[in-house]
């Protein structure tokens, strides 16, 4: 029976894999035509390849679960069609058996791409967008690209974050608590410290009551803003980048401030159940092959396969802001989806079986 599950697991990694690559593949390609549009001046086509090349990690942590669902139709789906299964369940090995073969090595994929989810997609992705940011900019203190932040009354744009914490053309302006500009600062570069920035070659332009203005430049500054090292790498990544340690911080410090942290708690949940995602979409790939998919030609699944995932994913980026918009909880936008498709292949598995 091991070497029976071994075959069943194996025959469908094989297949998830082979249309992980695949997709990755085409992802890839079309991705850096589109990051051509961006081409000119310092941004030349070597670093739109490096850019899409360091975004890898995150493309592939996308689409594992549209793979799984695939690459698991494909892989059960060739052994009904040469009769194996059929020569399986005559042999008595139960659906359950069968499914629980499927399962072993999907779990394995699941903790990889937890891993890479975590660790691997937001250091690339981080890289990726600080060096197309520093390319762009050519150096300029305040530019088009780059990210705003707002801490209290303070708002600040910052052309590039590296990994390592260091950054590049940062623009800082104060308000008093009427909104009237008290202050705009300029540094090309900072070091961020544990409850501090330390900034280079700053130009400061006090703003007087009288209606003159003072300018002061100084080498080194230190700027007291609460922002970290660790929240500033969470800030500049969408929040669907992020591991689920920097979301659950940056939300915390966002309802801190007062600022409204409902997206992060959306990309939480969405992080958190990706795994249960993956899992009720490969439940429904099997629901498929025992039941109506069971005798059909390989494009058929294939075809079926790309609709459900990304009827899915269209399921879930409806729901999602729209927890945000009407205000109902994001654990719901995202849990339900995912119970649509528990759900399906019950239903399928129960009128195959």
């Amino acid at each position: 029976m091991r070497r029976l599950d071994r075959y069943i697991g194996n025959s469908v990694l094989l297949s998830i894999l082979i249309v992980a690559l695949i997709i990755l593949g085409l992802d890839l390609l079309f991705a850096f035509i589109n990051e051509l549009d961006d081409v000119e001046g310092n941004y030349g086509a070597l670093d739109a390849l490096s850019y899409t090349l360091l975004t890898l990690p995150r493309r592939l942590y996308d689409m594992l679960p549209l793979a799984a669902l695939v690459g698991c139709l494909i892989g059960l789906g060739s052994l009904a069609s040469n009769s194996e299964l059929t020569i399986m369940r005559a042999a008595g090995v139960s659906v359950t058996r069968i499914v629980g073969a499927v399962m072993k090595p999907l779990l394995v994929l699941m903790l990889a791409g937890v891993l890479l989810g975590e660790y691997v997609a937001p250091y690339s992705e981080n890289l990726a967008e600080s060096r197309r940011s520093m390319v762009q900019g050519g150096g300029e203190v305040f530019g088009s690209k780059g990210l705003w932040h707002r801490e209290g009354n303070d708002f600040l744009h910052i052309n590039a974050v590296q990994p390592n914490g260091v950054l590049h053309g940062i623009t800082r302006y104060r308000f008093d608590d009427n909104r009237r500009l008290l202050e705009a600062s300029f540094a090309q570069r900072a070091m961020v410290q544990e409850d501090h920035w330390l900034m280079e070659d700053v130009e400061t332009t006090a703003f007087l009551e009288n209606g003159h203005s003072q300018i002061e430049q100084l080498h080194q500054q230190r700027w007291e803003i609460l922002l970290s090292s660790e929240l500033l790498k969470v800030v500049v990544l969408d929040p669907d980048v992020l591991p689920l340690k920097g979301i659950w911080q940056y939300q915390q410090y966002l309802a801190e401030q007062g600022l409204n942290n409902s997206p992060y708690w959306l990309a939480f949940w969405k992080k958190m159940l990706q795994p249960l995602a993956t899992m009720a979409l490969v439940f429904v790939a099997i629901s498929f092959v025992f039941g109506p998919l069971r005798s059909v030609t390989l494009g058929q699944r294939v075809f079926t396969g790309v609709l459900v995932g990304f009827s899915f994913r269209i399921l879930q980026d409806l729901l999602g802001p729209s927890s945000l918009v009407f205000g109902f909880s994001p654990l719901i936008a995202v849990l339900l989806p995912i119970a649509l498709l528990f759900v399906m292949g019950a239903v399928l598995m129960r009128r195959a079986g």
